[in-house]
């Protein structure tokens, strides 16, 4: 009898199968989350607030915005103004803009709603923000929370599209004023560019169907994908359990922390303090005053306009790119507005993957409870700050008008200075960033091997004068000591049959791993003789 062998390319097939059912497996598979709610511990530290801070913005805009959408009317249609605010009765303007005046003025408590809804969303995005940077620095992505990293970074993507929607509605000179950048930036797209523009619009910018659409993307589209998000991200919390930071009794099998009924209450407290700081200041700092900027007219252009923060990073950007423009078989490709965007979706991409980078480097496959110190991963600190760097220079760069005018200096000035920094920020950030978690990490292995430095003078028996040192805690030593440190990857031989490819991508990947975990990447921890041996020596 003659046995027939599977085709090589069915059995990879079959492997990758496998692998993939068993990472999903990993993170959702049928693993008891609790035998009891009460049983539920959650770790009391300020950072894990920043989550619940977006939870109970979301609430605030739920909220809010049901009340707005009582009054408003999403339609460009044009109407004569005849409403209270006196300096615009009489100006041809949109049922959008008019109703956003009534709520304004005339709804009892529409404007203080309208401005904590505007408030709450800055506050979401934010907090978001701030959370997953939490979540980055302190390696809360790590096995099995990677699907949670991925539902964070997707509530903080849409939650940017949906401060863009709702602060385009108003239909204002300085919203009109951002879309028309936004219809550039869709018109460099190639080939769909067109196309994209005109679904959106509703015809030739700026369309008919713009607020009537982006209403239903806000109040719908929007808010249903953020609510679905929301649930998932908090069932494989739950199910994951908390992470928690190193400490006396803390380990990567249990969880310390506060019971369900105590964390409620501190919860619930603290929804009402968010909420409270959330209209305090929608009753004192005014936001979008749209009837200063007037309404939108297509023939005009609001100077000095600056988009919420959250969106200011495409906005520097479009302004510190030179004006390309590349003409490919009679098609002008705008390099101006097309590398712009390229640009900012790779820069948050390389956020968003971010987890599954580290994870393949590492070759970590165990589940991690215990949070990271930032300088104990110097590399991977170095790396998020360079990122923050290129986000905070486009920032800059969003305001060179702004900068320009109130310091007395040249804006072409300004904006050679954020187009060199784009390149030149992210490599200092690093080199710092990198060089000071060493520091650190070798300011904790003095620490632990020979004590806190007190102050204290004293003379020896045979007249040496030493300074007297506090040996550390066990509970000290052990959040110093307890985090591992990885070694590179070593080169495996070259199995038969295997392709140039996957030789290619084992050499990247060793590579990968000699920059995260080689050499001058981290200071080796003081190992049990050199405590013993130092610790004997004081004795002395």
């Amino acid at each position: 009898m003659v046995k027939h062998s599977q085709p090589s390319t069915e059995r990879v097939h079959e492997r990758t199968g496998e692998r993939l059912v068993q990472w999903l497996d990993g993170r959702l598979g049928h693993r008891r989350l609790t035998g009891s709610a009460r049983r539920l511990a959650f770790p009391d530290h300020y950072s894990f607030m920043l989550g619940e801070i977006a939870l109970y913005s979301f609430l605030v805009l739920l909220i809010t915005g049901v009340f707005l959408s009582f009054f408003f009317h999403p339609s460009s249609d044009l109407m004569v103004y005849q409403g209270s605010y006196a300096p615009l009765r009489g100006r041809l303007v949109s049922e959008a803009f008019a109703s956003t005046l009534h709520i304004s003025f005339e709804v009892r408590g529409g404007l203080l709603i309208r401005q904590a809804h505007h408030w709450a969303a800055l506050i979401l995005v934010a907090s978001i923000f701030v959370h997953m940077m939490r979540v980055f620095f302190t390696g809360a992505f790590r096995k099995p929370r990677e699907l949670n990293w991925l539902f964070g970074f997707l509530l903080l993507v849409i939650a940017m599209f949906g401060g863009l929607t709702g602060y385009d509605l108003p239909d204002d000179l300085l919203s009109g004023t951002g879309l028309r950048v936004v219809n550039g930036t869709i018109l460099s797209i190639p080939v769909v560019g067109t196309y994209l523009s005109f679904f959106l619009f509703g015809g030739e910018f700026p369309g008919d169907d713009l607020i009537a659409r982006f209403n239903t993307i806000h109040i719908l589209i929007i808010p249903g994908l953020m609510v679905a998000l929301i649930v998932l991200h908090l069932f494989l919390a739950v199910r994951h359990r908390h992470t928690q930071y190193a400490g006396p009794g803390r380990t990567n099998g249990n969880l310390v922390g506060m019971p369900l009924r105590v964390y409620a209450v501190k919860a619930g407290a603290y929804s009402f303090l968010v909420c409270g700081v959330i209209f305090l200041l929608a009753g004192i700092a005014q936001i979008n005053p749209v009837w200063a900027y007037g309404p939108f007219r297509p023939d005009q252009v609001s100077a000095g306009s600056q988009p919420d923060w959250y969106m200011g990073v495409a906005d520097g950007f479009l302004r510190v790119m030179p004006g390309w423009e590349v003409d490919i078989w009679g098609h002008t490709l705008a390099l101006d507005n097309f590398l712009p965007l390229l640009v900012g979706v790779l820069l948050f991409l390389v956020m968003g993957v971010y987890p599954f980078i580290e994870a393949w480097v590492t070759d970590d496959d165990r589940d991690q409870h215990l949070l990271d110190r930032p300088r104990n991963r110097p590399v991977r600190t170095a790396l998020g700050m360079a990122w923050l760097s290129v986000y905070l220079v486009a920032l800059i760069g969003a305001a060179n008008d702004i900068i320009a005018t109130h310091l007395h200096v040249s804006v072409n000035a300004v904006t050679w200075m954020v187009r060199i920094g784009l390149f030149l920020v992210p490599a200092l950030a690093f080199v710092v960033a990198k060089r000071w978690a060493l520091g650190l990490q070798r300011c904790d292995r003095n620490t632990v091997l020979h004590g806190r430095e007190t102050g204290v003078v004293k003379r020896l028996k045979h007249g040496e004068y030493v300074e007297v040192h506090e040996p550390p805690s066990q509970a000290r030593l052990y959040a110093l000591t307890r985090h591992q440190q990885y070694r590179p990857l070593d080169m495996a031989p070259a199995r038969e049959g295997q392709g140039a490819m996957v030789g290619s991508v084992r050499r990247l990947r060793i590579r990968l791993s000699r920059g995260f975990y080689g050499p001058d990447t981290q200071i080796p921890k003081p190992t049990e003789d050199e405590y013993r041996q130092i610790a004997k020596r004081h004795r002395r």
